[in-house]
């Protein structure tokens, strides 16, 4: 009995501190995720994440295309207009999916539309000529017109969160006849070097004119692929020794009580939607793959250095990527405590952009709050479904 009432004790105070907030970013979850304990707990119990079922239904190289369907096995389809979900190149574009009950995937399938998911995989020592063009004019193009095919729908509305988020606007300035009929972007920055950059943005400034600091050219010719989740890996290890020692201690200490609230914690995170995502975005965030080299010097020293895209002096196979060619509907999304993508970073694809029908909305959220958040649920998911509803009819 002492035991059980251990586990309960455990599992309320998880309940009560173990969660995503608003103004979460890969940097605070990460962190609360060592200080709190959760690598510990993540050691001891399966966290299933991306759960909404999917069918592979393109592939190309390590890209693949998903397309969701609901929980009965159908798919959303009643409306006209697909979505395509676009996330970057670096973290896995799972959080797309996070949980059940806390997904933007399940959300959009289940308010009845077509949900396809393009993810660029896990790059390999292979693709560190890997190019920004690349994803934009094959991977991207490609499942475009493969979400087209299976739809068969004549227009698509693209979705991209963070890099994902600029390589979709990238696409939509240089395919402004089609078939991009809406495009939402999440947290994209398309101005690098604006005149308020933010905490993260500030080293601009200062590499931006040369690379006497840093050179991004160092990653493709030393490096290959920049391996991302290495710091993650070091840390790991790093903790990993005392995770076991911890759980060996509380064991031997407890009585019983260690593992009777691992139970708990396993069955609040089956009852709680709060608790199973904190432990899904934990696994999520340290769940890197590498950032392929020839991407990264380009994305480091064209876009962070020079700020090139907003210059119109990026070229993808000798074709200039200009924004104010970008006619679809737009609704670009920032969140207000973003120090990793902040608003001023965001506008630019709105004042460039000659569409007619545009619409700007500031979370009071962070990089990853925003969509798996509280603000997902109460202001994001409502105001995006209306959205795209509208705008999603023949």
């Amino acid at each position: 009995m002492y035991h059980q009432q251990l586990g309960r004790q455990a599992s309320t105070q998880l309940a009560g501190a173990f969660k995503i907030v608003d103004f979460d970013d890969p940097v605070t979850i990460r962190a609360r995720k060592y200080v709190t304990g959760t690598h510990v707990i993540l050691r001891e119990i399966e966290v299933q994440a991306g759960t909404t079922p999917r069918q592979e239904v393109w592939i190309r190289h390590k890209a693949k295309l998903y397309r969701y369907r609901r929980a009965d096995g159908g798919n959303g389809g009643c409306r006209a207009v697909p979505v395509l979900l676009t996330y970057g190149f670096v973290l896995k574009p799972y959080v797309f999916d996070l949980a059940r009950g806390n997904s933007l995937v399940e959300n959009l399938v289940e308010a009845g539309f077509d949900v396809y998911m393009l993810d660029f995989g896990v790059p390999g020592k292979e693709d560190a000529g890997l190019a920004v063009e690349d994803l934009v004019l094959d991977y991207m193009h490609d499942a475009v017109q493969k979400v087209v095919e299976i739809s068969g729908a004549d227009e698509v509305s693209l979705l991209g969160h963070s890099q994902g988020g600029t390589l979709s606007a990238m696409y939509a300035a240089l395919f402004p006849d089609g078939p991009i009929k809406n495009l939402v972007l999440l947290a994209a920055p398309t101005e690098f070097a604006p005149q308020e950059p933010g905490p993260l943005g500030l080293w601009t400034y200062t590499s931006r004119n040369g690379g006497a600091m840093f050179d991004p050219k160092i990653v493709p010719t030393w490096l290959g692929n920049l391996p991302t989740g290495l710091a993650s890996d070091v840390l790991d290890m790093g903790v990993s020794w005392m995770a076991n020692g911890a759980s060996t201690v509380c064991r031997s200490m407890s009585f019983g009580g260690y593992d009777a609230a691992l139970r708990h914690i396993r069955e609040q995170a089956e009852r709680d939607v709060a608790v199973r995502s904190w432990l899904a975005a934990c696994k999520w965030v340290d769940d890197a793959a590498p950032f392929p080299g020839e991407t990264f010097r380009a994305w480091v020293g064209d876009l962070y250095q020079q700020d090139q895209l907003v210059k119109r002096k990026v070229k993808l196979r000798g074709r200039t990527v200009d924004l104010s060619n970008i006619r679809c509907s737009v609704f670009n999304i920032a969140g207000k405590w973003d120090y990793v993508v902040p608003p001023s970073q965001t506008k630019a694809t709105i004042a460039l952009a000659r569409s007619s029908d545009t619409e700007s909305l500031t979370l009071d959220a962070g990089h990853i709050g925003m969509f798996i958040g509280p603000a997902a649920v109460n202001k994001l998911w409502p105001r995006l479904g209306n959205w795209l509803e509208t705008r999603s009819v023949n």
